[in-house]
C-alpha cells in the first residue's frame, strides 16, 4: 500500500562560493597562476588589469573594501593618476612630425620595409637534434642486416622505453606488425633483430630486465678483466642472491672467493641500470623547479611571513562590462536575457575576486600561525628544534576547521633562509621520553639516521639493536616503530645495507 508523507529534514549545503573558496585553498602558486588564466579566459567580465580596463568600484562593485586589500585601493588610485597624466602628455604624430606637412615627414616612415618590426625581427631557432630512437635505427641500418631486418627494427625500436628497456613481450609486438602491416613475422625472426639491436650504444640497450642489461655491458667490454669474468658468472647464476646481499650463498654457489666477489661488486656497480638516460636530457623536461607559497625571512630575531604573490595580477571588474551593464539597465525595453547574462558574469567576477582575497588572508593568517608554533626553528634553521606539531594544534590557534588547515598545508612550499620546506615537514606526531619530556617523531628519526650513518658497513645495526640504542639514549621505541620509521625515510634493512 503506497502513502505519502511530510518529512522534514535538516541538511547544510555548501554555497557555491564556499565551494570554489576550498579548491581555491588547496591550488599552489602555480596551479592558482592557471586558474586565475582561465578563469579570465571564461569570464569576460573579469580583468587583470592589464590595460587599465577595469571598473573603478562607483556603479557596478558595490562595498569595494571586502573585495580588496586597503593596498590594492591605494595602487588603483596611483594607477587611474598615472592614466590620467598619460593621456594629457603623450605626444601625438602630429606634434612630433607635423602630419599635416608631408614634406616634414621623415621618410624612413613612409617605407614599408623600414619599419621597426622588421627592424626588430627575430628568427625563430629550430632544433634538428634527433631522438632517441632515431638515434638507434641510425646505428641499426649501418649493421649487415636485410631489408626485411629494416622493415622490422622500427617496431621493436619505437617500443624501448626512455630507461633504454624493451619491457613488451616479442609475441605482443609480433602481433602488433600482424594487425598493423598484414605480415606474420617470427618469434625467432624478432629474437634476431634485438640481437643486433643490444649490439648499439649506449650499451646495454634493448635489454628486457635488469639481469640481462648488466650482462650485456660485461660482455662488451674490451678488457675481460678476472673481475669482469667473475661479474659475469655472479650476475648469471644468482642474480637474485645478489639483489638480496646474500653474499655467503653467492661465494658458495659460484666457489669464490671474498675478495673475488669484491672485485666483481667494485665492476658492477660502476655499470649502467638505465642505459636510455645517458642519451641526451629528456628526463630532465619533466623536472619543475620549485616555487614556494610562502616566504620567511628573519630580521633581528624577528620572523616576517609573506605570500609569494609571484605573477599575480590585480583582479578588477572589467570597464566595458560595467558600461553595458548601465546601458542595458537603464533602457526599459533592453534585452533582458543580455541583462541577465552581463549581470551573472559580474557577480562571477565579484565572487572569484572575493575568493581570492579571502584565500590569500586564509594562507597568510595559517602560516603566521605555523611559524609562532615553530618559531625556534626559524630563528636556528635547525631540526632539533621543531616541535610536535598536529593539524588540530593549528586549528586551535586560527579557529580553523581542520580540514581547512589541511588544505592550507597541502603540496605547498615555504621559502626560508635555510631552504625551501614542504609546509608537511613541519607536522609530526609526539612521543615521550623516559623522562616524560615530549618530543617530536622527527627528532627520533634524525637520531635513527645518525645511527645507520655511523653504523659499520659490514655489520649493520639491526632494527631490535636500534632499539636499544634508542632505548639507551632515553626514548622508548619498539622495534615494529623503528622499521616504520626506517621504511619512510627509505632506509632499507640491514642485511641489504651491508658491505664487503
Amino acid at each position: 500500500m503506497l502513502k505519502t508523507s511530510l518529512e522534514q529534514k535538516l541538511t547544510q549545503k555548501l554555497a557555491p562560493q564556499q565551494i570554489q573558496m576550498i579548491k581555491l585553498l588547496e591550488l599552489n602558486t602555480l596551479q592558482l597562476e592557471e586558474r586565475i588564466k582561465n578563469e579570465i579566459e571564461e569570464n569576460p567580465a573579469l580583468d587583470d588589469g592589464g590595460e587599465g580596463d577595469y571598473d573603478d568600484g562607483d556603479s557596478i562593485v558595490e562595498n569595494d573594501s571586502d573585495v580588496l586589500t586597503h593596498e590594492e585601493e591605494r595602487d588603483d588610485g596611483e594607477q587611474n593618476s598615472d592614466d590620467e597624466y598619460t593621456r594629457e602628455d603623450d605626444y601625438s604624430l602630429d606634434d612630433d612630425y607635423g602630419a599635416n606637412d608631408d614634406d616634414e615627414i621623415p621618410n624612413y616612415r613612409l617605407e614599408v620595409n623600414n619599419t621597426s618590426k622588421d627592424d626588430d625581427r627575430v628568427e625563430m631557432p629550430y632544433s634538428d637534434s634527433k631522438s632517441f630512437n632515431e638515434h638507434l635505427f641510425e646505428q641499426f641500418i649501418l649493421k649487415d642486416v636485410t631489408e626485411r631486418q629494416k622493415f622490422i627494427a622500427p617496431f621493436l625500436v619505437g617500443n624501448i622505453d626512455e630507461d633504454g628497456y624493451l619491457r613488451r613481450d616479442l609475441d605482443a609486438v609480433a602481433d602488433d606488425i600482424a594487425f598493423s602491416q598484414n605480415i606474420e613475422v617470427s618469434e625467432k625472426e624478432l629474437e634476431e633483430v634485438l640481437q643486433v639491436i643490444q649490439e648499439l650504444d649506449p650499451a646495454g640497450i634493448g635489454a628486457r630486465s635488469l639481469q640481462e642489461c648488466l650482462l650485456i655491458q660485461l660482455r662488451r667490454k674490451e678488457e675481460q678483466t678476472h673481475g669482469v669474468k667473475v661479474a659475469i658468472m655472479v650476475l648469471s647464476d644468482c642474480f637474485e642472491e645478489f639483489t638480496k646481499k646474500h653474499y655467503e650463498k653467492i661465494m658458495q654457489r659460484c666457489n669464490i672467493t671474498e675478495q673475488d666477489l669484491k672485485d666483481a661488486i667494485d665492476v658492477i656497480v660502476k655499470l649502467n641500470p638505465k642505459p636510455g638516460n645517458s642519451y641526451g636530457e629528456p628526463q630532465k623536461a619533466n623536472i619543475q623547479a620549485i616555487i614556494p607559497d610562502f616566504i620567511v625571512d628573519v630580521e633581528d630575531n624577528d620572523v616576517i611571513v609573506s605570500l609569494n604573490n609571484r605573477n599575480s595580477p590585480d583582479l578588477r571588474i572589467s570597464r566595458s562590462f560595467s558600461k553595458m551593464m548601465d546601458e542595458y539597465s537603464s533602457d526599459k525595453a533592453g534585452n533582458k536575457e543580455v541583462v541577465t547574462f552581463v549581470k551573472q558574469k559580474i557577480d562571477n567576477a565579484k565572487w572569484f575576486i572575493d575568493a581570492i582575497e579571502q584565500r590569500k588572508r586564509t594562507l597568510l593568517f595559517t602560516m603566521e600561525a605555523i611559524v609562532q608554533f615553530q618559531r625556534k626553528f626559524f630563528l636556528t634553521g635547525d631540526e632539533a628544534d621543531i616541535r610536535p606539531m598536529i593539524l588540530k594544534d593549528i586549528a586551535e590557534m586560527t579557529n580553523l576547521d581542520i580540514s581547512t588547515v589541511s588544505r592550507v598545508a597541502n603540496s605547498k612550499y615555504v621559502a626560508t633562509p635555510y631552504g625551501n620546506f614542504l609546509l608537511k615537514f613541519f607536522f609530526s606526531e609526539a612521543m615521550q621520553t623516559d623522562s616524560g619530556e615530549e618530543v617530536s617523531t622527527r627528532e627520533v628519526k634524525q637520531i635513527l639516521k645518525e645511527c645507520i650513518d655511523a653504523e659499520d658497513s659490514a655489520k649493520p645495526l639491526t632494527d631490535d639493536r636500534l632499539s636499544e640504542i634508542l632505548k639507551d639514549r632515553g626514548y622508548i621505541i619498539a622495534r615494529r616503530t623503528i622499521a616504520k620509521y626506517r621504511e619512510q625515510m627509505g632506509i632499507p634493512v640491514a642485511r641489504l645495507r651491508r658491505k664487503i
